[in-house]
């Protein structure tokens, strides 16, 4: 009996010891690795018992994934080659790659598509915090790839249907749905959404003149009624081992309706007097894209692939501003203005290994990028015999312009792992375009630029990580600048100047970076410095005429920008609080530009001290539920604009979100937000000058303005089938 007791109780331990070793072994699986590459991998097993319901609630749960995001490190300030305005697709796109690919699109990308691809369908998500000459995206400090489930056939459709409440006691529906899948070779994701971008904007302004005189109240409510549509395709197909061809596609239509009211006190009548203006906008604006892309590998290992990307924007609005009388509205105002936007990209790209340790990639890289524009101007007086195109007014402005760009890039980009632990990628670019405008003006221009880049990393340890990044880097110009435009931040001034001699902005950046990652997924810290040297800075220049004060965008020299920024975010495991992610970052920065106008040394346009930001997010598991907030302020001072005879200054409040979201009935998650339940507001103060420029001129008046659009709430019910 005593030898079947120990050999039970023998036999019994063993049970419990392969348990916990089953146990900490299935711990062990769910959670993130760090393999030689520094590539953070998080299988889909980790996010289980958060219930995420689709990518992005996955990447929200990530310890400094605000770091690896698009606009983690926000030092990207004037001319950078990031957003769906860069300069044709250059090194890189939004750094988040689907199944280890690079969706061929601007507006169109990977960081698109995470809201739309449902949690169930996703195996695994790596943070790449190294280079690679695979990766089809460069430059960024991290890359995101989003690896799906491979099955011969799988399906989900994920739906969303929510409502918010604004300020003014509006209610606006929105929704949307997709389906994601795999038969078999092929792989796709549709997804069809509508959310509603409702504005009702309270404003207050008070003017005075230059010498404390009360000039003026005015008070603007305005509206802004929007329902966006977008509707994405995104489909792919296995040839073979070797071979892969995507196809990509995305329409959207933003219409919009908009209408001001504003209330003028005249604080120099006795007693004081009061005007009404009513402001009437049409805005119709589509949108589309498609691109595709073709892969094939080689029994070498080396690569070719060949892509293109065509995509057009149509703005049409009108705008018409009537003086309210006692019993009629009086057309004072006619504006008209139509973009046409058409760009299309051909690129084709081989890469191929030198060495056990060394990859190179040659890419050659054609776009062409076309506006037309016209501007239509009509004010007082009025006839009936005046031109309907220009509303009954008399006609002022007549403006249209042609701009197109044919630009061609060759690539060449050197990837060398040094060692286990340092990697160098070093690239060439070599650029030359040419800009012609027609219309109004007719020029035609070509520049030629060399671009390289050196990105060197130093894995330190497995945790901690040091990158440095020198880079010569061009932006796009914006052709809206080539010919007249509409103003609509200014009541006093219609539209805007033109400047057919708009150069490129140009910069050298350099970067430095370090990261350390703790221990068992509890948190990341990370440091950026930044100094970007600027050539040609865009900014306003005098165009004045014999009879007017003008002024356009245009190039006033060489400039300087320079910072810090540092991020952390905080799992609370050793409080005992691994459910709670605390995430703080702030961006200290400086600018320097001598200004045409004045000749004083001052910051970038718009170019203020920073800001700070903060998020909190609490997982109660066991409940089904996690609520928190974020945070978002500038650091105040010095953020303005100085123009020919104006300079602004703008200020803005905190930016707070609240949610609360809880998985319940019928599998559903329910979610509630509150957005700016503060009312936050922004602000404005502008000096005018008159009677010349803000040197040659007189201060005249000082207008002090602030607005808001109050609080929003959002009730969205999301699931899947």
């Amino acid at each position: 009996m005593r030898n079947f007791s120990a050999s039970g109780r023998l036999f019994s331990q063993g049970l419990i010891l392969v348990a916990g070793l089953s146990s900490i072994t299935a711990i062990a699986q769910d959670q993130p690795t760090v393999d030689d590459n520094s590539t953070v991998t998080y299988p889909a097993a980790y996010f289980d018992q958060y219930n995420p319901f689709s990518v992005t609630d996955m990447l929200d749960l990530i310890p400094g994934i605000n770091v690896a995001r698009p606009g983690g490190n926000d030092n990207n300030g004037p001319g950078s080659p990031r957003g769906s305005q860069r300069r044709g697709l250059g090194l890189g796109g939004d750094q988040v790659l689907i199944n280890g690919r690079r969706i061929t699109g601007k507006e169109n990308e990977g960081n698109s598509q995470l809201s739309r691809i449902p949690a169930n369908q996703v195996q695994y998500i790596e943070i790449i915090r190294g280079t690679s000459g695979e990766l089809e995206v460069r430059g960024g400090n991290q890359v995101i790839n989003i690896v799906l489930l491979e099955a011969e056939s799988r399906s989900t459709v994920a739906y969303e249907i929510n409502s918010d409440r604004y300020h003014d006691g509006e209610l606006k529906p929105g929704g949307k749905i997709s389906l994601t899948g795999q038969r078999g070779a092929f792989d796709y994701l549709l997804s069809a959404e509508s959310e509603p971008r409702w504005e009702y904007r309270v404003g207050f302004e008070k003017s005075i003149f230059a010498d404390g005189t009360a000039n003026e109240l005015v008070r603007r409510l305005s509206t802004r009624d929007s329902q966006p549509l977008t509707i994405t395709a995104n489909l792919g197909y296995r040839l073979g081992d070797n071979d892969r061809v995507h196809f990509n596609f995305q329409y959207d239509n933003n219409d919009a309706l908009v209408e001001e009211d504003r209330i003028f006190i005249d604080q120099l009548a006795a007693p004081p007097s009061v005007a009404m203006e009513f402001d009437n906008a049409d805005n119709s604006s589509d949108f589309w894209e498609i691109g595709g892309d073709y892969a094939h590998t080689f029994s070498s290992g080396a690569s070719w692939k060949t892509l293109f990307i065509a995509n057009e924007k149509e703005d049409d609005s009108t705008r018409e501003r009537f003086e309210v009388g006692a019993s009629d509205l009086n057309k004072d105002l006619f504006l008209h203005n139509f973009n046409r936007y058409q760009e299309r990209i051909a690129r084709t790209s081989y890469s191929f290994g030198l060495t056990a340790s060394q990859d190179l990639e040659v890419r050659i890289e054609r776009a062409q990028t076309i506006l037309a524009s016209t501007l239509k101007l009509g004010l007082l007086p009025a006839s009936d015999a005046l031109p309907v195109e220009f509303g009954g007014l008399t006609p002022v402005t007549n403006a249209n312009a042609r701009v197109e760009e044919i630009r061609y890039e060759a690539f060449v980009i050197h990837n060398w792992q040094i060692n286990e632990r340092m990697s160098l990628e070093s690239t060439l670019i070599i650029e030359n375009s040419e800009i012609e405008q027609s219309g109004d003006i007719n020029k035609k221009r070509d520049f030629d630029f060399i671009r390289p880049k050196l990105d060197y990393r130093f894995d330190i340890t497995p945790s901690l990580q040091f990158k440095a990044t020198i880079e010569k880097d061009v932006s796009q110009l914006s052709f809206n600048d080539f010919t007249a435009n509409v103003n609509d931040s200014d009541d006093d001034q219609d539209a805007v100047a033109g400047n057919p001699d708009l150069r490129q902005e140009q910069s050298w950046r350099y970067e430095l970076n370090l990261e350390y990652r703790f221990n068992n997924d509890n948190g990341v810290v990370n440091a950026n410095l930044f100094y970007h040297d600027l050539e040609d800075v865009i900014d306003k220049v005098d165009v004045s005429t014999a009879t007017s004060i003008l002024s356009a965008n245009g190039n006033i020299g060489d400039g300087r920008r320079y910072g810090l920024n540092a991020n952390a975010s905080m799992r609370l495991g050793f409080m005992e609080l691994p459910g709670i992610l605390v995430t703080a970052g702030i961006q200290v920065e400086d600018s320097s530009v001598t200004d045409p106008f004045l000749g004083i040394d001052r910051r970038l346009r718009r170019q203020g001290r920073g800001n700070t930001n903060l998020s909190f997010r609490h997982d109660l598991i066991a409940r089904h539920l996690n609520y928190g907030f974020t945070y978002h302020k500038e650091i105040p001072g010095n953020r303005k604009i100085f123009d020919i005879d104006k300079i602004e200054s703008f200020a803005q409040d905190a930016f707070v979100i609240l949610f609360v979201e809880v998985q319940g009935w019928a599998g559903l998650t329910y979610r509630f937000e509150a957005t700016n339940i503060h009312e936050s507001e922004r602000c404005r103060v502008r000096s005018r000058y008159i009677g010349g420029t803000t040197v040659t001129g007189t201060l005249n008046e000082i207008e002090d303005s602030c607005s808001h659009t109050g609080e929003k709430y959002a009730i969205k019910i999301r699931g899947t089938f």
